[in-house]
């Protein structure tokens, strides 16, 4: 596995590579940059020599090639470059963001596996009941209903209706646990029920799939419980796809991230995204890009490490 593992690392580099020449890229390709976008709210006018004095200090006179070099070999050293707007390191607000969006994606995958994969086993063990057809429509309008939309109505009828809206700014869990809840609860049942709809159908299709195996007929005609049937022998082996989806959720908790802390007030790494590309704040992109880029391909790892745990035939060469 030490082995597996080193060449995984390995092949990550090249792939974190490319992924930072195509964020390096793309940000520069946005119409505009950070000094447009901060005069965009002055009166006054400045002289096209005073624009190009200010781009000429921030760099963004030099050359593509050489701009990215510098940058890459800023960030060989641990150095994500400095937030152009906010005049401080990329790498500080990153970390001062970070906390927020990992609640926040904690507690939506805590709520989708909870939800997700009882109401996926019970659907496959109850396949076309009623129950199977109330979870398969739920997964159906998890997967269909964007967060933004989900979002706007919660909002509308807790302040139409109840007059309540959550608690805006962000409390640390540990620092006061129950305004932290009151904050994410909402958001992270959002984020939830869009990833729990995933899970759902990913379990219900590998569980029927495992309950019609030979093995599975065996352990029943051995006289065996159906409840030790199902958790013992086919839950496990049933989870190994729907593993392998925790590491394609993550992008989707950054895209949901982006939309319900902007709308939630949440001072995250989505937030802090957001804000950055309206900004033109190029130094704070590609730091916020680059480590979620890096997160995605560690937890893809992870997952495939998973796998040894749940099938032991699985060998890593």
């Amino acid at each position: 596995m030490q082995k597996y593992v080193v060449k995984r690392l390995i092949l990550a580099v090249p792939t974190l590579l490319l992924a930072s020449l195509a964020i390096f890229s793309l940000v520069r390709i946005l119409p505009g940059d950070v000094i447009m976008a901060t005069l965009s709210d002055q009166s006054q006018t400045i002289s096209p020599e005073r624009l190009a004095q200010m781009r000429h200090q921030l760099g963004l006179d030099e050359p593509f090639i050489k701009q990215y070099v510098t940058w890459l070999g800023g960030v060989f050293q641990g150095d994500l470059g400095k937030s152009i707007w906010a005049q401080r390191p990329a790498t500080e607000e990153l970390l001062k963001a970070l906390p927020v969006t990992v609640q926040l994606g904690v507690m939506g995958l805590v709520i989708a596996w909870i939800v997700g994969i009882p109401v996926g086993i019970i659907s496959a063990i109850r396949q076309d009941k009623a129950v199977d057809y109330v979870g398969r429509i739920i997964s159906i309008l998890g997967v269909a209903v964007p967060e933004f939309w989900i979002a706007t109505i919660i909002i509308l009828v807790m302040s139409l209706w109840f007059n309540y809206l959550p608690p805006l700014g962000y409390a640390v869990i540990w620092d006061d646990p129950v305004k932290s809840l009151q904050q994410f609860m909402w958001p992270a049942l959002i984020l939830g029920f869009r990833l729990s709809a995933v899970i759902m159908r990913m379990t219900r299709s590998t569980m029927l799939e495992v309950i019609r195996q030979d093995y599975i007929r065996t352990a029943r005609a051995k006289g065996l419980s159906e409840q030790m049937v199902i958790f013992r022998h086919a839950l496990k082996n049933a989870m190994i796809p729907v593993v392998t989806i925790v590491g394609a959720q993550i992008s989707i908790i950054v895209g949901g991230a982006v939309i319900l802390e902007t709308i939630f007030s949440l001072p995250g790494v989505g937030r802090l995204t957001f804000q950055s590309i309206t900004l033109r704040d190029y130094p704070q992109i590609q730091a916020n890009i680059l480590v979620i880029a890096g997160l995605i391909v560690f937890m893809n790892l992870a997952v495939d490490l998973v796998y040894g745990w749940l099938d032991p035939r699985i060998h890593y060469a």
